[in-house]
């Protein structure tokens, strides 16, 4: 199951927190590749790129890491190196989006947070209306 399908899965199931922390988990990594495929394939989506046959791009938020992996063809005079370009836009974009998806999760959990207070105060107001039983009272109901 992708994580996009397990999110969903958490949401239907009523289990926002864990929908959140998924989203959060997977939120802090992004993986850029841009390769050229073969017409070879019959099906596309089976078909992955080789080490040193592709562009690819992996950042992690949380430590700061970015590693880049070039391939001869995608380098200097290589057949694909006027894809570098391309590769530069995805990334950046990429960056803005994983950006925008951490503030509009930083939201999600305020909001969160916001209501299990609210909630929690709530039931707390209504257990406080209801008077305690007296000692002769709760012998009553013995």
């Amino acid at each position: 199951m992708t994580a996009s399908d397990e999110f969903k899965a958490q949401l239907q199931a009523g289990k926002i927190t864990d929908a959140l922390t998924l989203a959060l988990s997977e939120a802090i990594e992004l993986e850029i590749t841009t390769w050229v495929s073969t017409d070879e394939s019959d099906n596309q989506s089976d078909e992955k790129p080789t080490s040193g046959h592709c562009l690819r791009t992996r950042m992690n938020i949380v430590d700061g890491n970015v590693d880049n992996e070039v391939g001869s063809e995608y380098f200097g005079s290589g057949p694909y190196a006027e894809l570098q370009n391309f590769h530069l836009e995805q990334v950046k974009e990429g960056r803005q989006i994983v950006q925008k998806n951490l503030e509009s999760l930083q939201q999600m959990f305020a909001v969160l947070s916001k209501m299990r207070s609210y909630l929690s105060e709530g039931s707390n107001h209504n257990s406080q209306e209801k008077p305690a039983l007296s000692a002769s009272e709760q012998q009553d109901y013995s």
